[in-house]
C-alpha cells in the first residue's frame, strides 16, 4: 500500500516513480570513469545516468521528469560547476569519491566535512585522546613481547642492544640495509640483542639476522587511531609508543645484560637509550616540505618535529649523524659522531655497461619523499623526454606494498600508467637492474641525511643523475661524480644530456666509482661503529 501511495505522489508530480543513479563526471576522466563503472557495479538494478559538462545542458532537462536516488560525485580541490549542481539536486544523495577512489555517504557531520578537505576514509572517524564526545575507534597498543635466540653468546665479549623500528630484512630500503650491515659489523666484536618492532606476526624470514644477532626481541607496533594533527608531538612518535616495549627493555637490560643501547631513529627517541642514530634530521625534511608548501599543515609539522627532536638530542651521550651537514644542523651543543652510510664493495661492484637508453629509479613508498620523488619525475621531468627518445625507457622499484604507501601520501588510487615506465615493488636483488641500467635517478624534492641507493649506482659504476637534495652530503661534484639538477627542465636537460654522450656518462660513473671506494665502504664504517661503543 505504501508503494502505491509513493507511487501516485510521484505520478501527479509528473515524476517517474523509480529513483535514477546520475553519475557526476567532477574531477580527471580516468577516475570519473572508475567511479562510474563501481557505481553500476554496486547499483545494476537502477537506471543510470552520466552527467560530463559536453551533455548537463540536455540531460538537466531529461532529469525533470526523474527522481534522483544517488549521486555520485567526485571530490577535488578545484570549484566545478557540475558538482555544485549535483549539490542543488540532490543535497541529500551525495556519494562522494576522493580522488583514491574510496566513496563516502556526504551527512550533516564532522566526518563528511573532513573527507571533503581531504582526510582518507578511514581517518575521518579518528578523534583526539581529549575528544569530549564517544569516539568510533582508539589506538590499540599489543602487550607481551617474542624472544627469539640466535647465535650463542661468547663469554669474553661485551653485549650491546639495538633499538629498531621495523626488523632490518628483507633489505627493502635504505635504512633496512644500514641497520643490517651494521649490526654484522658489530658482531665481529660484540654480543648484539636486536629490539624490533613488526607489523603484525613475525617477519618471514629472521635467519640472516640470527646469524650475526644472539638475541632478536619482537613487540608488535601499536595501531595508532588518533588525527594526525591532534597532538603536540608527532604522530610518527605515538605510533611506536609502546609498554610492551619499554618492559621489554628494562627486562632484557636484566635477561640479557647489555651494556649500551643504541636507538635507531628519531621517533623512537623517547626511549630509555645511550645513542641515538639520526637517519636524517627530521626536522630539516620537514622544514623542506613547509618551505615548498608554506601553509598550516607543514608549518605545524615542522614546528613539533624540530620542538621534539632539538629536546631528544639532548638526552643521549652521543647522536650518530649521516654527514657533516647534518651535525651543523644540529648545532656544536650536541654530542654527534658521524658515521656515514654505506655499501657493499663485495656485493655491488662495477660491471660493464650495455649500450640504451635505460633509466633505473630506486625509491621505497614507504619513505614519503620517494612518492613525492616519483610524481616529480613522472608529472613534470618524464613527459619532457618521453617524445623526444621514443626509445627510452624507466624501470621504478617501489618497494614492499608500495600501493599501500602510494595512497597513504598521494591523492590518488595508484600512480598513473606509462607505456615505457615499468613499476617494481620489493625486488630481492637489485643488482641485475643497476647491470641494465644506464642511468640511475635520484629526483628527491625533499630528503634528509643521505642515499644508499646512490652509494650502490657509484659502486656499480653508473652515473647518477640527482636533485642537490638527493645527492647530500656524500662529497660529490657537479659535472665530475654526478649530475645535479634541480628544476624539472634542468633534471629532463641531464638525463638527455648524459644519454647521449656515453663517454661523458662513463667518466662521471668512474669518478663516482672511486670515490665510494674510498670512502664508503661498510667494512671501514663498521670499524667506526665500533670504535664508538669502546669509548
Amino acid at each position: 500500500m505504501k508503494q502505491r501511495l509513493k507511487a501516485l505522489l510521484f505520478r501527479l508530480l509528473g515524476k517517474d516513480p523509480e529513483a535514477v543513479v546520475v553519475t557526476f563526471h567532477t574531477g580527471p576522466a580516468d577516475l570519473c570513469r572508475r567511479m562510474e563503472e563501481e557505481i553500476r557495479g554496486l547499483v545494476p538494478d537502477r537506471r543510470h545516468f552520466s552527467a560530463t559538462p559536453e551533455n548537463w545542458p540536455d540531460l538537466r532537462r531529461r532529469l525533470e521528469r526523474y527522481r534522483i536516488g544517488l549521486a555520485p560525485v567526485l571530490l577535488t580541490s578545484e570549484p566545478n560547476a557540475l558538482r555544485r549542481a549535483a549539490f542543488r539536486l540532490a543535497p541529500r544523495k551525495i556519494l562522494a569519491y576522493n580522488p583514491r577512489l574510496e566513496r563516502l555517504h556526504l551527512r550533516f557531520n564532522l566526518a563528511s566535512f573532513l573527507f571533503w578537505r581531504g582526510v582518507p576514509l578511514d581517518r575521518v572517524y579518528l578523534r583526539p585522546r581529549w575528544w569530549p564526545f564517544p569516539r568510533r575507534e582508539r589506538t590499540v597498543t599489543p602487550e607481551g613481547y617474542r624472544v627469539i635466540e640466535g647465535r650463542p653468546c661468547r663469554p669474553e665479549r661485551r653485549r650491546i642492544a639495538v633499538l629498531s623500528p621495523y626488523f632490518p630484512f628483507p633489505l627493502s630500503h635504505g635504512g633496512a640495509v644500514r641497520i643490517f650491515h651494521l649490526l654484522r659489523e658489530l658482531a665481529r666484536e660484540f654480543d648484539i640483542e636486536l629490539l624490533a618492532f613488526t607489523d603484525g606476526g613475525p617477519p618471514a624470514d629472521l635467519s640472516p639476522v640470527l646469524e650475526f644477532c644472539a638475541r632478536a626481541v619482537l613487540v608488535e607496533k601499536p595501531r595508532y587511531r588518533e588525527p594526525r594533527w591532534s597532538s603536540l608531538l608527532p604522530p610518527e612518535v605515538h605510533e611506536f609508543r609502546s609498554p610492551a616495549m619499554l618492559q621489554a627493555i628494562e627486562s632484557e637490560r636484566r635477561n640479557f645484560g647489555f651494556e649500551l643501547l643504541q636507538v635507531e631513529y628519531t621517533q623512537l627517541a623517547g626511549y630509555p637509550g645511550d645513542v641515538l642514530v639520526e637517519h636524517d634530521i627530521t626536522f630539516d625534511l620537514f622544514g623542506q616540505v613547509f618551505r615548498r608548501q608554506p601553509t598550516l599543515s607543514p608549518r605545524w609539522d615542522f614546528f613539533r618535529w624540530r620542538r621534539y627532536e632539538q629536546r631528544a638530542v639532548r638526552r643521549f651521550e652521543r647522536v650518530v649523524v649521516m654527514s657533516k651537514k647534518d651535525a651543523e644542523l644540529l648545532g656544536p651543543a650536541v654530542p654527534t659522531a658521524v658515521i656515514e652510510n654505506g655499501v657493499d664493495l663485495e656485493r655491488f661492484h662495477p660491471q660493464a655497461e650495455t649500450p640504451g637508453q635505460r633509466l633505473l629509479f630506486i625509491g621505497s613508498f614507504r619513505h614519503f619523499p620517494n612518492v613525492a620523488a616519483y610524481r616529480f619525475f613522472a608529472d613534470q621531468v618524464w613527459p619532457l623526454l618521453r617524445d623526444k627518445f621514443p626509445q627510452m625507457s624507466v624501470t621504478v622499484v617501489c618497494g614492499a606494498d608500495h600501493l599501500t604507501y602510494w595512497r597513504a601520501f598521494a591523492d590518488t588510487p595508484e600512480p598513473r600508467p606509462e607505456e615505457r615506465i615499468r613499476m617494481l615493488g620489493f625486488v630481492s636483488d637489485v643488482r641485475p637492474l643497476y647491470v641494465e641500467t644506464n642511468l640511475v635517478l635520484v629526483p628527491t624534492t625533499v630528503s634528509a641525511g643521505t642515499n644508499v641507493k646512490v652509494l650502490e649506482a657509484m659502486a656499480m659504476k653508473r652515473a647518477v643523475v640527482s636533485t642537490p637534495s638527493g645527492c647530500a652530503g656524500l662529497g660529490l661534484l657537479h659535472g665530475h661524480s654526478v649530475w645535479e639538477a634541480e628544476s624539472s627542465e634542468s633534471f629532463a636537460a641531464g638525463i638527455a644530456t648524459l644519454i647521449a654522450d656515453p663517454e661523458r656518462r662513463q667518466q662521471i660513473a668512474h669518478a663516482a666509482a672511486e670515490h665510494a671506494a674510498r670512502n664508503f665502504d661498510w667494512r671501514a664504517i663498521g670499524e667506526r661503529q665500533r670504535e664508538l661503543f669502546r669509548s
